[in-house]
């Protein structure tokens, strides 16, 4: 059995007694966590699919610890100019372990959708506008006036 649920903005595919690392959690370590945004779960084939989540639905975890993760370096360069920026960075994470899936909600049924009665109405149509005339096209090509050459004479 194993579930696709959001924790903390991110979505993780979890089964029973699965360490994970999350992005850092306000609980304590030791204290249990429960994620009710379960949006997939997988039960030996049967598999149920929320709109966005699962009703009653809810995955158990608890936290282990509270740890920073590896090192990212992040370096900038402009070629040619003499730029070089080189700066560090470690993300905050929690490690969780998961206890238990429950799927007590059942498959959600989409809502049945009455027919609303359809009622007719006459509205009345605005009068149209009347239509400028259009001007007749001639078959006479126009040219642009010509530009005067430059003599030596003129400075």
């Amino acid at each position: 059995m194993y579930a696709i649920v959001e924790i903390a903005g991110q979505q993780f595919k979890v089964s029973k007694d699965l360490k994970v690392y999350v992005h850092r959690l306000s609980n304590e370590e030791g204290s249990k966590v429960s994620f009710d945004k379960v949006l997939l779960l997988d039960d030996n084939g049967n598999i149920t699919l929320g709109a966005p989540a699962i009703e009653g639905a809810s995955v158990e975890a608890k936290v282990l610890q509270h740890l920073k993760g590896d090192k990212v370096i992040v370096f900038k360069k402009k070629r040619r100019k003499g730029y070089k920026k080189r700066n560090g960075h470690r993300q905050y994470l929690t490690q969780i372990l998961i206890e238990g899936i429950s799927a007590t909600g059942g498959k959600k049924a989409a809502p049945k959708k009455e027919a609303a009665p359809v009622v007719e109405t006459v509205e009345e149509a605005a009068p149209k506008k009347a239509k400028a005339p259009k001007a007749e096209k001639t078959d006479e090509v126009v040219e642009a006036p010509k530009k005067a050459k430059k003599t030596d004479n003129q400075e």
